[in-house]
């Protein structure tokens, strides 16, 4: 008979674990044990290890949370571990796996999976979810991916993926590259691999604080020149198009950059950032000479994931160009 494999599942709450509340709507209450147990086919998968450290919904997770869970999932490794499943709310989910992918060194499978229903509901995900992120943890192909995102049988690369809608089950995409594969017939199939990117200690700490603004239409600048004096560490500018502003904001974001790492990524769902196409004031190659840092294909949301987490123990301008040359 063949060994199964051993799995670590860590709960930290999320619709998936949500029941009704005297109060009204739906709030965390189930643990991983209960959502394995719910599961029965699980059994037939792995030897499961399970665990609640939080129950939250996902917009109360903290970076420093995602963390701890890392460090979790590197001890579980080293005693002989074979694959970890994650289990969140879908609203982060996207911050989270990347987090992941860049905390957890090893070649093991990281999964992370939830649900856009609740376990009542009619037509519940959950549990399907749940079975597909096993059997893809489980899986020999999995390794040397980094984490996956696994929803609606679909296997999504952490620094891809992207919530896409609020209501339906096939709300997770990733526009830039497509879903690397699916689970069918009950196994993980492979359309491509996304080679391994650098990894940071997960024992550095939690991320530094770095904002985040989305540039508008008639959008001045005015709020860059608060953003040292709040405590930040660095900032991300989602810029229009290819990564752009207006002309008249350009100086102000050169200044910026002169006091703290600034990157900069597009407000657009897909594609890279420009680096030497555009030479007009407020564009990429103006901004660019002004001592931004292109974040490459990385998100707003992604991109200031890497640059806090880079920006811990002192790191600076030069630290952090040479993380996001990776992305280009």
């Amino acid at each position: 008979m063949t060994k199964r494999p051993r799995l670590l599942f860590l709960s930290l709450g999320g619709t998936i674990t949500m029941v009704p509340d005297a109060g009204g709507g739906i709030t965390p209450k189930l643990g991983a044990a209960e959502l394995v147990a719910s599961v029965p086919e699980l059994a037939d998968v792995a030897e499961i290890e399970a665990h609640s450290p939080y129950r939250l919904p996902s917009p109360s997770l903290e970076p420093g949370q995602l963390v701890e869970v890392a460090k979790a999932i590197e001890d579980a490794f080293a005693a002989g571990i074979d694959g970890a499943v994650v289990i969140q709310g879908t609203d982060t989910i996207e911050e989270s796996a990347f987090l992941l992918d860049l905390l957890v060194a090893d070649d093991k499978p990281v999964v992370v999976t939830g649900a856009m229903r609740g376990p009542e509901t009619a037509g519940a995900d959950g549990p399907a979810n749940l079975l597909a992120a096993a059997r893809v943890a489980a899986s020999a192909e999995a390794r040397g991916l980094g984490t996956l995102v696994v929803l609606n049988d679909e296997i999504h690369a952490a620094r891809f993926v992207q919530k896409a809608h609020t209501a339906l089950t096939s709300a997770f995409v990733s526009p830039s590259l497509a879903p690397i594969g699916l689970v069918a017939e009950g196994r993980p199939r492979f359309h491509a691999r996304v080679p391994r990117m650098p990894t940071v200690p997960s024992y550095g700490g939690p991320p530094r604080p770095v904002a985040l603004l989305k540039w508008t239409m008639g959008d001045d600048g005015r709020l860059l020149a608060a953003l040292p004096g709040l405590g930040y560490a660095g900032a991300v500018i989602e810029g229009m198009g290819a990564g752009h502003v207006p002309a008249e904001a350009a100086p102000h974001l050169g200044e910026l950059g002169r006091r703290m790492p600034v990157v900069l990524a597009t407000r657009v769902a897909a594609g890279p950032v420009f680096t030497r196409t555009y030479g007009y004031a407020g564009s990429e190659i103006d901004l660019l000479g002004r001592g931004l840092i292109p974040a490459g294909i990385l998100s707003g949301l992604k991109a200031r994931l890497l640059l806090g987490l880079i920006l811990r123990g002192g790191g600076g301008q030069s630290t952090a160009a040479a993380a996001f040359a990776n992305y280009q």
